[in-house]
């Protein structure tokens, strides 16, 4: 998987592909419609983040490069890379309790408080990892 040089796009399958951790100034994709959304990518090497009708879905740091990005009444799944291990922030249902697997294997369940934020830590050591978070 290689960064996303357009920074934001829609892929076949109705996921979003976004974030270019290689980028050593601030870029963003503002506007961008997907699935009735209106959606808003800032990227470059120490954060990545997304908005979704201008609230928050997704931020990373140091900053990635996310593939697949998909988001469900349960959860969302996607695939990440980054140069360096990352902390992962996700706009979840507040007070709500998910079961996180990163590679399959599970992290234990989580539980997000009033204003539904919920952070992980992914260990990226050069290759793609697939993130799953689901209620529980």
């Amino acid at each position: 998987m290689a960064v996303v040089e357009q920074l934001l796009r829609a892929e076949a399958d109705g996921t979003i592909s976004f974030g270019n951790y290689e980028l050593d100034s601030k870029s963003k994709l503002e506007d961008f419609k997907h699935d009735g959304d209106l959606l808003k990518v800032k990227t470059f090497k120490d954060i990545t983040r997304l908005e979704a009708n201008d609230m928050f879905v997704f931020e990373s740091v140091p900053g990635t490069a996310v593939t697949h990005f998909k988001e469900t009444e349960k959860g969302v799944t996607f695939m990440v890379e980054g140069n360096a291990d990352a902390q992962i922030t996700l706009g979840m249902e507040d007070n709500t309790e998910y079961n996180v697997l990163i590679d399959g294997s599970s992290e234990g369940k989580m539980k997000t408080g009033l204003g539904g934020k919920l952070s992980i830590s992914v260990e990226l050591s050069g290759k793609p990892v697939a993130v799953k978070v689901e209620e529980a």
